[in-house]
């Protein structure tokens, strides 16, 4: 599959915020907390991501989604301004935690839930087939991406998504290991953003 490339940019440095780009809440700001490791998916990605699944899904409000490596919540808190029944925003980091609590009360974003602890051991937790969507955006200097592929490849409904940000493009046959397969993907810099689906779906 090609690869498409959205516009350049430097995405070595976080900004001090981003912003909250369609529905409910569109152009909402979201603090973007001076921690390492912690990169915020750009406007431009968040964009292009949005246009994807918006065409694969028109219709969000039965949407029970996870963003296993929250940070700032910017995937989520857009995915509930858009209409999502239900977001669940993992993170461990306690001034991250605290910003997104922020966040949450500023919006009054009720469907939002913010779960503190390892993204890993709370996924374990939760039954097969739990979510509709699911971000999975860790810091790529960790060794979190392939067990929260894995963790996700459980987690997700037969027709449901899964997003990937990651600092290279992910092996397909890696993924079909894991009964998954690329539908969309695109770079910006070097940012490689893949949507996954079961392959059965």
């Amino acid at each position: 599959m090609a690869v498409r490339k959205v516009a350049e940019r430097d995405f070595s440095r976080a900004p001090n915020q981003v912003r909250i780009i369609g529905g409910l809440w569109k152009r909402t700001p979201l603090p973007v907390a001076d921690l390492v490791g912690l990169r915020p998916t750009p406007d431009r990605v968040r964009e292009t991501l949005f246009n994807w699944i918006e065409h694969l899904v028109p219709s969000l409000d039965a949407v029970r989604a996870v963003d296993l490596f929250a940070g700032t919540g910017a995937l989520g808190f857009e995915l509930a301004s858009r209409g999502a029944q239900r977001v669940t925003l993992v993170e461990s980091n306690r001034q991250a935690i605290e910003h997104l609590m922020q966040t949450k009360r500023k919006l009054a974003a009720d469907q939002v839930d913010v779960v503190s602890g390892d993204a890993l051991t709370i996924a374990a937790r939760w039954p097969d087939a739990s979510f509709d969507i699911i971000f999975i955006d860790p810091p790529f200097d960790s060794a979190l991406l392939a067990p929260a592929i894995a963790a996700a490849a459980r987690l997700i409904t037969a027709e449901g998504l899964i997003y990937v940000e990651s600092g290279a493009a992910l092996d397909e046959s890696t993924l079909g290991n894991h009964g998954l397969q690329v539908v969309r993907q695109a770079r910006a810099a070097s940012v490689h953003f893949h949507l996954l689906s079961a392959q059965s779906a």
